[in-house]
């Protein structure tokens, strides 16, 4: 293997190999037993060529781990743009442009740690999992954010594990897995005793995860539950993605929603459809819809449904929005989306990239207006009392930045999920929902069209659940959160910068002992 390095060429084609192989950590596969092998092989080839390559080779290094995991597994991205005829030359720009942006990230984290190299192999360990955990933080938040496919997510599926998110949140438990994955490097390279002494105490600090989680999980008088006296009715559907290019029946569309619904005139009932179904009509223009939705909806009945909403003034403003009906179409509350999809929802740099022939994917090729409150809507009547937090698609991704006040009863998430095609996308999209739910002590309920709809509890155990391609509805009365706020919801991102901190000392520990 060593000979094999030696070849600079060979040594760059299975360093993209190993970055290509790490997104099979993630979901829908989750073999997060992958990562310890890819990440070990890694940084063994930087720790046995430290005194060979300068900080650009050991740059590009890190860039090419970046673009084979980012080609790997994001490559949904190219599909959205298979819709549309005008956006087609832009799919191969997108397979190799994506990764590349995405895999400076890594590769400026190799490059910094590339100045540390001299010193011992647990201390690198540590310097390489603070360097690549603020970039990743940094990727998760600079030019609108970016926070997908962070490692943390190879565990989504290890339900017991995943419960210290709660205290972590998201970055803070990327930073200490991307330690955990790096660990076999102290026993590959027969480290002295202190440094193997210190990996095993670190085994056992992952280890007690584990501990914690079970005892999150059966700690049943950590919870309230709210009896309502209502039901709260999930639709997911499987309407085409064309109908943002073509005009579809409408009317078809709103028939297939309402047969999914099965509506029953004397439960009382809130109905949540998924974002952006209706893409040719308003906030403002949906009562001419009022006749059929009053026929097969009573007063007992409220419904969610996300569409545009469109302000004239100055000049005009269109929001993606999740608004909130009565059964004549009388609007009661809404919000407007706050984080924005780049490309997607509206073009960056505008002046500059319009001049490319370049326009964003959705809504006619008009940018829509940001948000600027994420608000929680409250219904306090004789039928309905319920409170909740409206995000629109994209905005479940970002963790520590939902709302500061978080006296919601649940998180409602509707989204399209149909511009990822029949790939991993949807997948990835949704793993983000167990992730919040966790963190926040919240349950979420989740509408998508083309997606996984899901109702997911407090611990992020799902409760209910339709998978992709599978359209129908689900309902509930009851929900269970947390009596109090968890630790990371009551200083959010705070806690990642602490763990950093922890780390530069446990450094500063050790390097003071060696010497």
């Amino acid at each position: 293997m060593h000979k094999l390095i030696e070849n600079k060429y060979f040594c760059f084609f299975f360093i993209f190999l190993l970055g290509c192989a790490t997104s099979f950590s993630l979901p829908p596969y989750n073999y997060f037993i992958t990562n310890f092998f890819t990440f070990s092989f890694f940084f063994s080839i930087l720790i046995l060529k430290k005194n060979e390559l300068n900080k650009i080779t050991f740059f590009t290094y890190g860039w090419l781990f970046g673009f084979g995991y980012f080609f790997s597994n994001l490559y949904w991205i190219s599909i959205s743009l298979t819709f549309d005829e005008s956006f087609k030359f832009l799919i191969p720009l997108s397979l190799i442009l994506v990764p590349t942006f995405m895999g400076l990230f890594y590769g400026t984290a190799v490059y910094f740690f590339s100045h540390f190299i001299k010193k011992n192999n647990l201390i690198l360990i540590l310097i390489f999992s603070v360097l690549l955990g603020l970039t990743e933080f940094i990727r998760g938040t600079i030019l609108t954010g970016f926070p997908w496919n962070l490692f943390a997510f190879s565990f989504s599926d290890k339900l017991l594990f995943i419960q210290i998110l709660s205290i972590t949140g998201t970055y803070g438990f990327n930073l200490l897995c991307i330690t955990l994955f790096l660990l076999p490097v102290i026993f590959i390279f027969k480290s002295s005793k202190f440094e193997i002494l210190v990996a095993i105490i670190l085994i056992i600090f992952f280890s007690s995860f584990l501990f914690f989680g079970y005892k999150n999980l059966n700690n049943n008088d950590n919870y309230l539950v709210k009896n309502n006296k209502f039901l709260i009715k999930n639709i997911s559907s499987e309407i085409s993605i064309d109908r943002f290019y073509n005009d579809l029946d409408e009317q078809g569309i709103i028939e297939e929603l309402i047969n999914l619904s099965e509506p029953d005139m004397n439960t009382p009932a809130i109905f949540v459809w998924p974002e952006g179904v209706l893409t040719s009509t308003s906030v403002k223009d949906i009562k001419k819809y009022e006749s059929l939705i009053n026929t097969n909806f009573s007063d007992n009945h409220l419904l969610i449904i996300g569409l545009n909403d469109i302000l004239s003034g100055n000049e005009i403003k269109i929001y993606n929005s999740l608004a909130l009906f009565n059964n004549n179409l009388d609007l009661i509350d809404i919000y407007y989306k706050n984080n924005l999809v780049p490309f997607g929802e509206f073009l960056p740099f505008k002046n500059f990239l319009s001049n490319f022939g370049l326009k964003n994917i959705t809504n006619n090729y008009y940018s829509f207006s940001k948000g600027n409150e994420r608000k929680v809507i409250n219904l306090n009547d004789n039928k309905f009392n319920l409170s909740f937090l409206p995000l629109i698609c994209y905005e479940i991704i970002y963790s520590g930045r939902l709302k500061k006040n978080n006296n919601f009863d649940i998180i409602i998430n509707i989204s399209e999920d149909g511009w990822f095609g029949n790939s991993i996308g949807p997948h990835q999209h949704f793993t983000h929902s167990i992730f919040r739910a966790i963190e926040e002590g919240k349950p979420i309920l989740r509408s998508a069209n083309n997606g996984i709809s899901a109702l997911i509890d407090h611990n992020g155990r799902i409760v209910k659940k339709l998978d992709i391609r599978n359209s129908g509805s689900f309902s509930f009365e009851n929900l269970r959160y947390i009596k109090e706020k968890t630790f990371f919801s009551k200083y959010g991102n705070n806690i990642f910068f602490f763990l950093i901190i922890i780390y530069i000392s446990f450094i500063f520990l050790i390097y003071k002992k060696k010497n």
